[in-house]
C-alpha cells in the first residue's frame, strides 16, 4: 500500500488506482520507446550506436559520446545510465526504487545498481565522497540544492543534471540555468 493512501483502507479498494497507475506508466514507457524507434535513438538519450558487433567498453563510452568534453568514471557512467533508465519513473517521498523515488532516493539506487554504497537522505550524501567545484563537474558527480542541502540529483553534462523533482512530478532530465544555478548549494564525486 502506498503511503498517500491512507492506512486502514484494504487493498482491494486500491485495486482500480494502482491498475491506473499501472496503465499510465506502460502509455509513458511506449510513448518513449515509440519515440525512439522513430528517432533512432534510444530512450536514455545516448547516442545511437552504428556498429552494433562493437565489444569493448571503452569503445561503449567512446560511441555514447562524452557529454561535457570531460569524462566520469565507469562507475559514475553506470550509476547514471541506470537513473536514466528510470526517466518517466513518478516521485513518491521516502520511496527509493526501482518503481518509484525521492531525489536521494534515485541516486542511492542507481549506484547501488553500480556497485557503490550511497547514504538514504541528502543530507547523508552530501557528506561522501570528495567535493567538486560547479566549474569540474562531471557526469555522474552528485549535485545538491537549496540550504541543508534538501536536494539531490546526478550531473549527466551539459549543464543538466538527472533528478526525481517532487511530487506529481516524474524523473526527468533538466537544465541546472536560473532556478538550480540560484540554488545551487555543493556537489560530489562518491565515484
Amino acid at each position: 500500500m502506498f503511503c498517500s493512501e491512507g492506512f486502514g483502507r484494504s487493498q482491494r479498494d486500491n485495486t482500480p488506482r494502482l491498475i491506473g497507475r499501472a496503465a499510465t506508466t506502460f502509455s509513458a514507457l511506449a510513448l518513449a520507446a515509440t519515440v525512439s524507434v522513430a528517432t533512432a535513438t534510444p530512450v536514455t538519450g545516448a547516442a545511437h550506436r552504428a556498429d552494433p558487433g562493437a565489444e569493448s567498453a571503452q569503445e561503449e563510452q567512446h560511441v555514447r559520446g562524452n557529454r561535457n568534453g570531460d569524462r566520469g568514471s565507469s562507475t559514475a557512467e553506470e550509476a547514471l545510465r541506470h537513473a536514466e533508465s528510470r526517466i518517466g519513473a513518478p516521485y513518491r517521498w521516502g520511496a527509493a526504487g526501482p518503481n518509484a523515488f525521492d531525489c536521494s532516493g534515485l541516486v542511492q539506487w542507481s549506484y547501488r545498481q553500480a556497485g557503490v554504497t550511497l547514504k538514504r537522505t541528502t543530507r547523508g550524501q552530501v557528506t561522501q565522497g570528495q567535493p567538486v567545484s560547479r566549474s569540474d563537474l562531471r557526469p555522474g558527480d552528485l549535485v545538491f540544492f537549496y540550504s541543508g542541502p534538501s536536494h539531490v540529483g546526478i550531473y549527466v553534462g551539459g549543464d543538466k543534471m538527472i533528478h526525481s523533482p517532487n511530487s506529481g512530478k516524474r524523473v526527468q532530465i533538466v537544465p541546472m540555468a536560473h532556478h538550480y544555478d540560484r540554488n545551487f548549494h555543493s556537489a560530489r564525486r562518491v565515484a
